[in-house]
């Protein structure tokens, strides 16, 4: 997938959803870091990736945040 359309498509996503996401690329991301441990990764490159993936999703999760306390506070 590209950068773009995965960044459209977390951006589209709420934040329950980004959540659960994280929650599967982090256990993504140990489980390649086992398999990387034990010598049974064929793709190497993988591991990056995941990290990518893992620092968009807590980029548009801070997004959100940052959106929804301004809409509290009224900020424009």
């Amino acid at each position: 997938m590209k950068l773009k359309e995965e960044r459209k498509e977390l951006a589209g996503l709420d934040l329950n959803a980004l959540r659960s996401r994280l929650v599967d690329a982090k256990q993504e991301l140990f489980n390649l870091r086992f398999q990387l441990a034990t010598g049974h990764l064929q793709d190497t490159s993988r591991v990056g990736l995941v990290k990518k993936q893992i620092a968009r999703i807590h980029s548009v999760i801070r997004e959100l945040e940052i959106k929804e306390f301004r809409q509290a506070k009224g900020i424009k």
